[in-house]
């Protein structure tokens, strides 16, 4: 048959019923947020919100989930146009991708035709999942075949029910059936027919699903044609119904979207797209909520699942959600954080252990017999932390006071498991970080011990809320201990150790976990100034962040998981520890990396984990990972904004280290429990003035003193603090696929110089500020009065460390 004559049939055989066509078009709302580039194959991307999600490539092949269920998967079109006789295989003809915060597009481009592939995963009352639409134009008669797998699978680990039969059935549409015939989805498109039915009468053979869907672009131009998937006991009624909702469900994500930072925080900064990641870092979170029953929680991440049946990191995870949430408290959505720690909170142990691992599919296994749920050491006195973190930033002491039971048996835990009498909780309760390491699993490490310490601080100040002064002065008091034992016990020629074996003796490997000591901002570690160089130099800083482990180390492997790799979530532990101790020139590289990771893989998110030699994500990384985007969000606000809410009291503490490029920035809708403040920074002379206003006056006391006096009450608050003699940053930028670390790095800074490496035979530019331009410039050329062009000596190989000083 011609494709003349195919899409001719076709066409006649559409249904016309009126709960079951083509959708009238209708406008699709453009975003100052969208991202667009042009397509790479291989490029994966992320339509995800609480119900369902979307999981794909960026020549347009996708697989579709109804939480917790896999319907389809390997998503495919071949397009045929009349009088043109070749089928045209759409995918390689993926051109460009568009990411908005409601959805995201891949648009076909032929010379013939136009496919636009527009995907959206429900946020409104009611929502069902993810829904893909498309919109066409031709200059003739089109037909599509779209072809995919029908999977069927519910998520790891529940059991599954063999593949699934495809049954069409009027008006259009395929029942999903599988061995249990309480388990079966739909799918389907209005106007498609059926592809290959083989009959009865055939030998047994496994046959593509296909939709055949005619387009006739004088008749049918400006419709939306869309896949509508459903799972339950009566899909094919639910798909039905959905064909009359979808429209009104994607203009209520759109507004949802469109209205997501009137309450939030955003950044307006002189650097347009570090505003624009730290606005899709906050989505980047938002789409990580996930529906179970009526609760809501946290899932890890997303990426595709191939052949598997988990979408990358597609569970609910308890450090995961405890690390991100510090993140959500600087951006002021307390009603997703409350939701999240309920949600760790209803299943802890009744020991007091806070949980690690739950799949969305836990509830169809005996979820307690697998070793996951309560695998993790850290996730229980994170959970004091980020208690502590949420009472503070929200000022809501009711919620704390309704789960004060639960918050000290989270720490009682940590106080009962520590047999070496030490006073230091230990990893004989799981994992502390590392889930595996060559010199076998650790003792006590330096991270579970400093998120120890802060844990300790935590609950003492949560108990002085609730008028316990004897448990205030016990956890006080332990709090001061742990940070001695650190100090003295850990400490070893200028570096931390990541490991104290039970015997007392070290395992010295260098590491950048010591730097979750500074995480929330009330512990640090002593002489610690050689640690911070040698995070900032090339032996820990690659050109996209911070690795593990150091180059030098006799483990270290660019590619393991724990002994080489670069996770974002070590480059922003890394530069918030170096805001708060007063290195904001490594600070600012290392978030601008984590930052500029954005726009580099699954747009608007931020990746799992990197190789620690070249510029590359690992094949299994989950391309959008909660707290990878969360650590844009934290080292931000503060570190480089140096923000620290105590609503309590109604103050804002602020000690801002803005890059040398910028004279001001605006944070918008700074949460101070329930009000609101726009926050201003800017450079006037050798200072740099901080007002914080509102639209209705408010009680604050604006303040870059570690005490208040008092809070006034005002539209207006104000306050300046002494910008530095000088300043320095190179500019941020990453790298091309697959290079290998090249650039400069700012190493330290003293009152009239600094430390910089660079590749032998090369010269680094470095933005400057100078209070008064210097007299004389040693290391260094300065270009008018606010460049320096730092040449590196060509003898030698690698890097080559030079210093730069300054005469006034």
């Amino acid at each position: 048959m011609r494709s003349h004559d195919l899409w001719m049939l076709l066409a006649t055989t559409m249904y016309a019923q009126s709960d079951w066509r083509a959708t009238p078009g209708f406008a699709l709302p453009t975003s100052p947020l969208a991202i667009v580039r042009a397509a790479q194959p291989r490029a994966p991307f992320t339509v995800a919100a609480e119900r369902g999600g979307i999981f794909g490539q960026g020549d347009g092949t996708f697989e579709a989930w109804v939480f917790p269920v896999k319907i389809a998967s390997h998503f495919r079109i071949t397009a045929e146009l009349s009088g043109y006789p070749i089928p045209i295989e759409l995918q390689e003809y993926a051109a460009a991708i568009e990411v908005l915060p409601e959805r995201t597009t891949i648009t076909y481009s032929h010379a013939a035709f136009t496919v636009k592939q527009h995907m959206f995963s429900g946020r409104a009352a009611g929502a069902t999942g993810p829904v893909v639409f498309f919109e066409l134009a031709s200059i003739r008669p089109l037909a599509l075949t779209i072809r995919f797998t029908a999977d069927m699978l519910r998520m790891w680990p529940a059991a599954n029910f063999g593949l699934p039969g495809a049954e069409w059935i009027e008006p259009g549409y395929y029942i999903l059936h599988t061995d249990n015939d309480g388990f079966q989805g739909a799918i389907g498109i209005p106007g498609a027919r059926p592809g290959v039915l083989a009959p009865y009468q055939e030998r047994p053979r496994t046959w593509p699903v296909e939709f055949k869907l005619p387009f006739d672009p004088k008749t049918q131009a400006g419709q939306f044609f869309p896949i509508l998937m459903a799972t339950g006991p009566d899909p094919g009624k639910q798909i039905l119904e959905m064909n009359k909702a979808w429209a009104a469900q994607y203009r209520t994500t759109a507004d949802y979207y469109a209205h997501f930072f009137d309450r939030r925080l955003a950044v307006e900064s002189p650097d347009a797209s570090f505003n624009l990641a730290m606005r899709w870092a906050a989505l980047a979170i938002d789409q990580a909520q996930v529906r179970l029953g009526a609760e809501t929680g946290l899932v890890a991440g997303y990426y595709s699942s191939a052949d598997s049946a988990r979408p990358g990191f597609g569970w609910f995870f308890g450090r995961d959600t405890l690390f991100s949430l510090y993140a959500v408290h600087s951006y002021g959505d307390f009603p997703l954080s409350r939701a999240a720690l309920e949600f760790l909170l209803k299943r802890q142990r009744d020991d007091g252990k806070i949980m690690h691992e739950y799949s969305q599919a836990a509830g169809l296994v005996d979820w307690k017999a697998t070793p996951y749920f309560y695998a993790s050491a850290d996730s229980t006195p994170l959970l004091v932390m980020t208690m502590w973190d949420y009472v503070r930033s929200s000022g809501d002491t009711e919620f704390l006071r309704s789960h004060w039971t639960e918050v000290k048996k989270a720490w009682a835990f940590t106080r009962a498991h520590d047999s070496d009498g030490d006073g230091i909780y230990e990893n004989t309760e799981g994992t502390g970080w590392v889930e595996s390491w060559p010199q076998g699993m650790p003792h006590q490490e330096i991270y579970l011990a400093a998120v120890d310490q802060q844990s300790c601080t935590a609950l003492s100040r949560l108990a002085e809320l609730m008028g316990d002064a004897e448990l205030t002065n016990k956890a006080g008091a332990t709090a001061a201990a742990i940070s001695t034992k650190i100090g003295s016990a850990y400490f070893d020629n200028g570096f931390y150790a990541f490991s104290r074996n039970a015997d007392g003796s070290l395992d010295r490997t260098a590491t950048a976990f010591p730097s979750v000591a500074w995480w929330d901002g009330t512990f640090t570690l002593p002489n610690a100034a050689k640690m911070f160089e040698r995070w900032a130099s090339p032996e820990f800083s690659t050109d996209w962040g911070v690795r593990d482990v150091s180059k030098r180390e006799a483990i270290y492997d660019a590619i393991s998981y724990h002994q080489g790799s670069v996770w974002p979530l070590y480059t922003g532990w890394t530069a918030l520890a170096e805001y708060r101790a007063g290195r904001p020139f490594a600070g600012y590289a290392h978030l601008m990396q984590n930052a500029d990771m954005t726009f580099t893989q699954d747009l608007g998110a931020v990746t799992e984990l990197l190789s620690g030699e070249f510029f590359q994500p690992f094949g299994r990384s989950s391309s959008h990972q909660l707290w990878s985007s969360a650590m844009v969000v934290t080292p931000a606000i503060r570190g480089l904004f140096g923000l620290e809410v105590d609503s309590l009291h109604h103050t804002l503490r602020v000690r801002p280290q803005l890059p040398a490029s910028w004279n001001g920035a605006v944070l918008r809708n700074v949460a101070v429990g329930a009000d609101l403040f726009d926050v201003a920074f800017q450079r006037r002379g050798a200072k740099i003035d901080i007002t914080a206003t509102s639209k209705r006056p408010h009680a604050l006391c604006l303040t870059v003193r570690t005490d208040c006096p008092a809070a006034t009450t005002d539209t207006m608050h104000r306050v300046e603090v002494d910008a530095p003699v000088f300043e320095v940053e190179i500019p941020h930028a990453l790298p091309v696929a697959g290079s290998a670390t090249a650039f400069a790095k700012i190493i330290a800074i003293s009152e009239n110089s600094f430390e910089i490496e660079g590749m032998g035979g090369t010269e680094a530019q470095v933005d400057a500020r100078f209070q008064r331009v210097p007299t004389q410039v040693k290391g260094a050329v300065l270009k008018g009065t606010g460049r320096l062009m730092v040449p590196f000596p060509a003898t030698g190989d690698g890097y080559r460390r030079v210093s730069v000083s300054f005469v006034w």
